[in-house]
């Protein structure tokens, strides 16, 4: 049985990735719109991997007979200044979202819930990962300018390709 302390921080962190992913999506559907179809393939890609992890979180809680809530989620910007700025909105949210994992590794330590503690360590890697595939995308945007843009859309996928 799930501890009533996890449950609780596990349904809020359903809403944070659900969120996530409707962040990445609205992003992908503004980069598309402008014209930057890669990145969009990019965008849609993270947004569905978001998704996942939502749903590994509801499947944890029910595994373990708690009860995941699927909450309404907030609805997520759906214009952004530049590309550039965009992928530090989303360092940023990445950022956020590491330190609400590391949230539920402390409070799965203060329970002595290690049935928690050793399932979210899939999640303390994936957000390693995460941040350095959004750091490497930033350094790449500073390296190029603005100027070289259409290489960068057509490439980016190739960047996931190699994580």
């Amino acid at each position: 049985m799930i501890p009533k302390k996890i449950e609780k921080i596990l349904n809020e962190q359903i809403e944070k990735e659900g969120y996530s992913s409707n962040l990445y999506l609205a992003m992908a559907t503004w980069t598309d719109k402008e014209g930057y179809s890669g990145i969009a393939k990019w965008l849609f890609a993270h947004a569905e991997e978001e998704r996942m992890h939502m749903m590994k979180f509801v499947n944890f809680i029910t595994e373990r007979g708690g009860h995941a809530i699927i909450p309404a989620f907030e609805k997520p910007p759906i214009e952004f200044e530049s590309i550039n700025k965009m992928f530090q909105q989303v360092l940023e949210h990445e950022k956020y979202i590491t330190g609400t994992i590391n949230d539920i590794v402390a409070l799965a330590i203060q329970e002595n819930d290690f049935a928690t503690h050793n399932w979210i360590q899939w999640f303390v890697t994936e957000q390693i990962e995460e941040e350095s595939s959004v750091q490497t995308i930033i350094d790449k945007l500073t390296m190029l300018g603005e100027k070289n843009m259409y290489i960068f859309d057509r490439d980016i996928m190739s960047l996931r390709d190699s994580e």
